[in-house]
């Protein structure tokens, strides 16, 4: 029988990692995270409690906060849509955590490091083929490190896509990608099967108390209709955005076509106004710069169409994944 419990939804990745009980759950995720660099034995649950979270069915970002036998400082959250202002959210929190370490007259080689981790159900940097991505303080002509005290890694889930066949030789992040992406539909004897872990077993056993426990599953249903809710109001307000740039762009393409069409032939000057109007329009939606308008009089026809078709593919790729929860 599968599980039928979305390891993404907020609930349920909470009672997965935020339980002192168990605990070396979130310590074998961690150790996949950094690869074993150090070893992590521990860690200490800062603020394990979830209910008071779940009561007003507003949205809200389910933070766990822990600190490892190592001292370092981990906030991990779930993230299942890119938020407004999601990467300077990040970059707070990890700051934020580090200030507050300090006390009045210590020392600042006593500060530990302080990392935030975010599992992102979407992609946030779509040119990258990486789905985990560390980010620390370097120089930016050289690499050179100015620090490892500040850290933020993001694993974007969508990005994953190895075949089953595959997982007997994965890494343990890949396996607990795989997890995340597929135990909703799997039963807990396949998770056994596929993941040869035990850890993964426990987990999945988590899941499975929250969809027997009459008091959890509601929570778990209820914070699920929110974050579909959430989904949709995005996506929506997405397609509109869409719908005013493509008509503000359009716009603007096609006076630039008319201009262009005495020199070109007013039918393609058109054409090009129209693919010039689309470019404009998909790059504000993907918050992208706009290609200078110099380099878009230079491209002809095809170019035009080609960039236009790539932009709109971008779109489609970036659009967001069903819920794995039913």
């Amino acid at each position: 029988m599968v599980i039928g419990i979305d390891p993404t939804v907020d609930f349920a990745f909470g009672r997965l990692f935020g339980d002192s009980d168990h605990r070396h759950i979130l310590v074998h995720f961690l150790n996949a995270l950094f690869r074993g660099s150090p070893t992590i034995v521990d860690v200490e649950l800062l603020d394990p409690t979830l209910n008071r979270e779940m009561v007003d069915g507003k949205l809200m970002v389910l933070d766990i906060r822990a600190r490892d036998d190592h001292g370092r400082w981990l906030n991990i959250e779930m993230q299942t849509t890119i938020s407004a202002g999601l990467r300077e959210r990040l970059a707070y929190y990890v700051a934020n955590m580090y200030a507050r370490q300090l006390r009045k007259g210590d020392d600042y080689d006593k500060l530990f490091p302080s990392i935030s981790i975010c599992i992102l159900d979407a992609i946030i940097f779509p040119d990258v083929a990486d789905y985990h991505l560390d980010f620390r303080l370097r120089n930016a002509q050289h690499g050179l490190e100015l620090t490892d005290q500040l850290q933020v890694h993001i694993v974007e889930l969508p990005k994953y896509n190895a075949e089953e066949g595959l997982l007997a030789t994965a890494d343990p992040l890949e396996k607990w990608v795989y997890f995340f992406l597929n135990a909703a539909r799997m039963s807990v004897e396949e998770i056994r099967e596929k993941l040869a872990d035990p850890i993964f077993v426990e987990a999945a056993g988590v899941l499975e108390m929250i969809a027997h426990t009459p008091q959890d599953r509601e929570l778990y249903e209820a914070r699920l209709k929110v974050e579909r809710d959430e989904r949709w109001r995005i996506k929506a307000a997405k397609s509109e955005g869409l719908a005013e740039g493509l008509a503000e762009g359009l716009a603007e393409g096609l006076a630039e076509g008319e201009a262009r069409g005495e020199a070109k032939g007013r039918a393609q000057g058109r054409a090009e106004g129209e693919f010039i109007g689309l470019i404009r329009a998909f790059q504000q939606v993907l918050n992208l710069p706009e290609t200078p308008p110099n380099q878009l009089a230079a491209m002809d026809l095809d170019q035009l169409s080609n960039l236009a078709t790539q932009l709109q593919a971008e779109i489609r790729n970036r659009s967001f994944r069903p819920t794995n929860g039913g």
